[in-house]
């Protein structure tokens, strides 16, 4: 496995970045995954549109 995979279409909503990648079995996936300093939220899914709304529903516990 890649230790660095190559992410496209990459799109941020609020604090959350949602990109899309090919898994080490070649599969498509989607990642949403919050740039907020000490948030730590991160999250694999099978369909943008469940990254997408992972994104736009997630609040961060600290502030």
């Amino acid at each position: 496995m890649p230790a660095n995979p190559r992410f496209r279409r990459v799109v941020r909503i609020g604090p959350v970045q949602v990109g899309t990648y090919y898994d080490s079995r070649g599969r498509e996936k989607h990642a949403a995954v919050c740039t907020a300093p000490r948030c730590g939220f991160s999250a694999d899914y099978d369909s943008r549109a469940a990254a997408e709304l992972a994104a736009r529903t997630h609040r961060c516990r600290v502030r």
